[in-house]
């Protein structure tokens, strides 16, 4: 170990963002990583899971302290227990690597994506809620879980602004728009672009994992239905015995019309961020430069870049009434900006011991990975990838899988497709539950809870997402996977 005193630790921050590159270019070894390194990782999930509850006030002003004080605390010990220059290294790959695209990709799709208002008399009854849920989940995997996310939400809101208890709606859609609808394409959720980078066909997914996201969609849509229908007639009991069937088909139809949307040119901002996502891993000129030992491959710097001009573009071309109708803010990015950027830095030395794999701290938890034969367990592997993705980050935790699982991207879509499928559903379903499994779960929340909705805390909703979605995940690894 190397000697590090606590008068060090604030100096260190300035001396990881100064190392040299090639001192950088050493790595952390996971495999003699102790275990209270993951201590502040756990630290900063009960931060968010308590803070909102015992210091609500204090939470809300000083959030960002607590993500910095996690940060901090994990950054000294990495120093203090591997030496300045692997903790660069590791501190610039996840910042230049996974971090920075991660919030320009939110940051383009949150601004553009504000700039769209829908207006119009749409009236929150349980059939319109679940045409919204279901356009949701199938416009998840074209423009992204935080496009359609950021689209649809506070539509879905407004037309439930009457109702007194609204806070299902908002889970089920972070159930089906934020997570589970993005299982289709590689541009519907991060670990499925991951994938794509590493070498999975682009229409692999779609071949692939169609039928197990149509029947959790399906089942999930119609549960939806029935416990919207509950606490819709609680609320309105003679709306149901007053009112024909044909006469609600007909209500919900006028509810619908007139329908108008604001900010148009953000559509098609959308599509230039989609397609300079695409283009990032079919175009791959071999250049690029080294960021203190973290290589940035010129394809993906000018994606970035293409993420900031849409940001920019976006606010420059649209409208103040349009946003203004939207109810557009940025609270809640600049929520989640702060509060990921320290979970990705006290995942650092999570992320580098699961990838030790026998070799580390959760050896005897990835040893279930397989069977005696040494064939992939496949549940397990859906399961396991699944439960990390609920409280780690799903696209590191992705990759981490599809490196234990060989890594090799030809065999994943040949015999080993199912173990593939496997670890894709576990990232892109399981993110669903919790509120940081998935960047779009807390914009939503944030959203949801700034426009009024009284929204379930974070057990609170881990309660609602295994009492709903746990049985449902049972029936996909029971129906495709054994």
């Amino acid at each position: 170990m190397k000697a590090f005193s606590p008068k060090c630790a604030a100096a260190a921050l300035v001396a990881i963002a100064t190392a040299s590159p090639a001192a950088a270019a050493e790595h952390l070894d996971g495999a003699h990583l102790p275990w209270p390194l993951a201590l502040p990782f756990a630290g900063i999930l009960l931060s968010i899971a308590f803070g909102p509850l015992v210091v609500k006030e204090w939470w809300h002003i000083h959030y960002e302290k607590a993500a910095a004080f996690w940060a901090i605390l994990t950054l000294a010990g990495l120093v203090y227990i591997e030496g300045l220059a692997p903790t660069a290294a590791a501190f610039a790959h996840s910042m230049a690597l996974e971090y920075l695209p991660f919030i320009l990709m939110l940051f383009a799709l949150f601004t553009t994506a504000g700039g769209i208002s829908i207006s119009g008399r749409l009236v929150g009854s349980p059939l319109v809620n679940c045409a919204i849920l279901a356009s949701g989940a199938a416009l998840a995997s074209v423009i992204g879980t935080t496009g359609a996310s950021m689209i649809l939400i506070r539509p879905l809101i407004r037309a439930n602004g009457s109702r007194g208890f609204k806070a299902h709606v908002v889970v089920f859609f972070i159930f089906l728009v934020s997570n589970i609808g993005g299982a289709l394409t590689p541009l519907g959720d991060p670990p499925l672009f991951l994938g794509f980078l590493e070498g999975v066909d682009f229409f692999w997914t779609a071949r692939a994992l169609w039928p197990q996201t149509l029947f959790t969609v399906s089942v999930l849509i119609a549960l939806f239905y029935l416990i919207d229908c509950y606490f819709h007639y609680q609320e309105n009991p003679y709306y149901y015995l007053e009112v024909s069937p044909e006469e609600t088909s007909a209500a919900t139809s006028r509810h619908g019309a007139g329908l108008r949307i604001g900010g148009a040119i953000n559509i098609a901002l959308i599509g230039v961020a989609i397609s300079a996502i695409v283009a990032s891993g079919l175009w791959r000129p071999g250049a690029g430069f080294d960021l203190f030992g973290a290589r940035i491959e010129l394809q993906n710097a000018v994606r970035e870049a293409v993420m900031v001009c849409v940001g920019l573009a976006s606010l420059a071309l649209t409208s103040a009434r349009a946003r203004a109708e939207n109810g557009f803010e940025w609270e809640p990015i600049k929520e989640v900006a702060f509060l990921f950027a320290g979970i990705f830095i006290c995942i650092i030395p999570v992320m580098s011991m699961l990838r030790a794999g026998a070799d580390g701290f959760f050896a005897p938890a990835i040893l279930f990975l397989g069977h005696p034969d040494g064939s992939p367990n496949n549940p397990v592997y859906f399961w396991a990838t699944g439960l990390l993705s609920s409280f780690l980050d799903n696209a590191p935790t992705y990759l981490v899988f599809f490196e234990l699982a060989g890594g090799d991207p030809t065999a994943l879509m040949g015999p080993l497709g199912k173990t593939l499928a496997a670890i894709s559903l576990g990232a892109v379903f399981m993110g669903a539950s919790t509120y940081i499994g998935n960047a779009p779960n807390f914009m939503v929340y944030a959203i949801a809870r700034r426009s009024g909705v009284k929204m379930p805390s974070f057990f609170a909703y881990m309660l609602w997402s295994s009492a709903i979605l746990l049985p449902v995940f049972a029936a996909v690894t029971w129906l495709f996977m054994l």
